[in-house]
């Protein structure tokens, strides 16, 4: 079960699609993640716009709406996802702060804003994470002073653009999280 941590929709649970594709962030890497992203270094998550990338039941970005964010895109292909994040959103009642694009991440269209946060949870070891990087920045979705949040296999090699930094990389069992910034 995954439920929201903090913030107006705390303790609300979200739905998560049957079967093994999708893999949610837990409750306790969610809450240690964002506490870390309200230390100042980072934008003010109040009224921020947000991408939830490789979204699976959008519980990243339902939580930074919980905890004040204005806008939150997900992007997601899988349609059991799709239909998932839907359920929560509206289960949320946050249907005009939330907009789905069932799109390859790898593959971004051009933002219609850019994001003050990014959050990104590909499949482990497949990949996706550079190409995903490349496209976020390709197609304008970081604003310059934004921050992407890149959950991926604390076993698996980091490739970032030249132009992010990882400004702290934490790991928790199979799980690592890099803070990417722009240089």
């Amino acid at each position: 079960m995954t439920r929201i941590v903090a913030g107006r929709f705390r303790g609300r649970r979200l739905d998560v699609p049957k079967g093994r594709d999708v893999r949610p962030t837990t409750d306790r890497m969610r809450e240690r993640l964002f506490s870390m992203l309200m230390h100042g270094r980072y934008p003010d998550m109040t009224d921020a716009v947000v991408a939830d990338i490789f979204a699976g039941t959008g519980a990243l970005g339902l939580e930074a709406l919980s905890r004040g964010a204005a806008r939150v895109t997900f992007v997601e292909q899988a349609r059991p996802s799709v239909a998932c994040i839907n359920a929560n959103i509206g289960t949320l009642g946050v249907s005009d702060q939330a907009t789905i694009l069932a799109k390859n991440a790898t593959n971004l269209p051009p933002a219609n804003a850019p994001c003050d946060f990014i959050f990104m949870d590909p499949p482990y070891r497949q990949g996706l994470v550079r190409p995903t990087l490349d496209s976020i920045l390709a197609q304008g979705w970081l604003s310059e002073d934004g921050v992407i949040v890149c959950e991926q296999a604390a076993d698996e090699p980091v490739d970032i653009p030249d132009m992010l930094e990882a400004v702290d990389d934490r790991s928790q069992g199979q799980q690592r999280i890099l803070f990417l910034l722009r240089k």
